[in-house]
């Protein structure tokens, strides 16, 4: 696949995005309705690699990744619209691990990549990568 220029102007599928990202900076990870019923959740790398489909499965699969944290939120780094259908967010995660009480960037758990997939005002896909690298090959970008 060939190099992809990201574009600048701002689209629908960008203020759909910031919209979720403005949720979980606050910590509030509780609203769903930007997904599609069928929307695909994967986590791509990182200590437990996983893949669901639909709400539900998401929903679970994401309470599981964040019942690890206290204070769990998530702080944007930056947005990239990728194409017509995809948005990229580097994001840092914050937040205390529960059990050993260490602060999740020590954990290396903390610079993520986030790829969004878009399609008539819903997400389909949401893939979070740990190793933003992967992130970026993955969509023909370079960093």
């Amino acid at each position: 696949m060939g190099r992809r220029k990201v574009t600048t102007r701002p689209s629908a599928n960008l203020d759909l995005v910031r919209s979720i990202y403005a949720d979980w900076e606050r910590g509030d990870w509780s609203s769903v309705e930007w997904a599609d019923p069928e929307i695909e959740f994967v986590q791509v790398d990182g200590p437990d690699p996983s893949r669901a489909r639909g709400v539900a499965e998401m929903v679970a699969a994401w309470q599981k990744r964040i019942d690890y944290v206290t204070n769990a939120r998530a702080e944007v780094e930056e947005y990239r619209e990728v194409d017509a259908t995809h948005v990229l967010v580097l994001v840092r995660n914050r937040g205390v691990a529960k059990a050993s009480g260490i602060d999740i960037e020590q954990l290396g758990a903390a610079s993520l990549a986030a790829v969004f997939a878009v399609k008539e005002r819903k997400v389909t896909s949401l893939s979070l990568y740990w190793d933003r690298d992967r992130a970026l090959a993955d969509l023909g970008l370079e960093e």
